[in-house]
């Protein structure tokens, strides 16, 4: 019997799982392109109520039968993301992840998927926090211009 180490699991309250919200992060997101993958981003500011574990970074995988007709490479793909997510989650902001492979991820091998996956991540890291509305403070935006306060 295989045990897995505490740190390599990968539990459901890390996971993106419903359909629904695989929509709605789709519907409403942000994305980054990389040459392998696809990453839909769709960062949490407030923890909603009731939902204790929405308070932490979750990933959802999108690899179709486009990408390679062998189950065999479609699972390595996943393995690799989901791997390199594992890697990075304590350092992601609180939101839902999704990787979506492109039909080039077929032809990477794991050491190219893994490192396009860390310039993915990188580039998460400089995203702006939901809810800016612009540049421009609120309270400064309230005011008409060429008035004086």
């Amino acid at each position: 019997m295989v045990t897995t180490h505490p740190q390599a699991a990968f539990p459901r309250s890390l996971r993106v799982r419903a359909s629904a919200d695989y929509g709605r992060v789709f519907a409403d997101c942000r994305r980054v392109h990389g040459k392998a993958w696809r990453l839909h981003v769709q960062l949490r500011t407030a923890q909603p109520s009731g939902e204790a574990d929405r308070d932490v970074p979750r990933l959802g995988l999108a690899v179709s039968r486009r990408v390679s007709k062998r189950a065999v490479e479609r699972n390595r793909i996943k393995r690799t993301g989901r791997e390199s997510f594992r890697r990075v989650a304590a350092s992601l902001p609180p939101g839902d992840y999704v990787l979506v492979a492109k039909p080039e991820a077929a032809t990477c091998d794991n050491a190219a998927l893994r490192a396009d996956l860390e310039r993915l991540w990188a580039r998460v890291a400089t995203l702006n926090p939901p809810g800016g509305d612009g540049t421009m403070p609120r309270d400064a935006a309230a005011a008409p211009a060429g008035t004086a306060s």
